[in-house]
């Protein structure tokens, strides 16, 4: 496995993060690190994604940081161009999947159904994104495509959160899960970071409970 995935599997969560503002990347990013969660998805669905992914990749250079809802090759080279080190996109899109293979770009492509993740065997991709997770069967519907494909691992996104957090990470066939609920874009616009930062650590201490 790539080893830009193998330290997010060892986080165990993703903050999936939407920033609507670049003058919040960096106090974000403080807090994640602050938190013991140097790692993100920053979704490229605003129009400050770029410009946050640019400066939380500069300020701290250790953090993980990856772009998110990735619809377009343009979109990749953004990314990649603005210091992301992984490309995450919400459904299995061949183009943007084949074009970040080619240049060698760590890639999480979106999948729900066994057709999708064929794709994704296809091309040699040992761990594909499950979203949304809750709303097509989340763990259950994780295990029945795993038993067929055994040689893959998921991210689920979409539904997850503290409650729920150890149903997901106790199955082997998860890879990390993708979450916003400690950076919510309510606690990020109202600069609640300590906030953040408390909830990022609550996250990581769960996590190393459950592995």
């Amino acid at each position: 496995m790539n080893k830009i995935l193998e330290e997010l599997s060892k986080f165990g969560v993703v903050p999936v993060v939407v920033l609507n503002d670049a003058k919040d990347a960096k106090p974000l990013a403080k807090a994640l690190c602050e938190g013991g969660l140097p790692c993100a998805e920053v979704t490229f669905r605003t129009a400050a994604a770029e410009e946050s992914i640019r400066i939380m990749t500069t300020e701290y250079p250790d953090m993980l940081i990856g772009a998110g809802t990735v619809l377009t090759i343009e979109n990749v080279d953004r990314a990649i161009n603005a210091g992301a080190k992984f490309i995450v996109s919400p459904g299995f899109d061949p183009e943007i999947v084949d074009y970040c293979l080619k240049k060698d770009i760590p890639v999480l492509p979106g999948t729900v159904t066994p057709s999708e993740v064929a794709q994704g065997v296809k091309r040699g991709l040992k761990v594909l994104k499950f979203f949304p997770a809750a709303q097509y069967g989340g763990v259950s519907t994780i295990k029945a495509i795993a038993s067929a494909y055994v040689d893959v691992k998921f991210m689920p996104t979409g539904g997850v959160n503290a409650k729920n957090l150890k149903e997901y990470l106790s199955c082997d066939k998860i890879f990390a899960c993708g979450g916003s609920w400690m950076v919510k874009a309510d606690l990020i616009e109202a600069g609640e970071f300590d906030k953040i930062t408390e909830m990022t650590k609550e996250a990581v201490a769960l996590v190393k409970e459950i592995r």
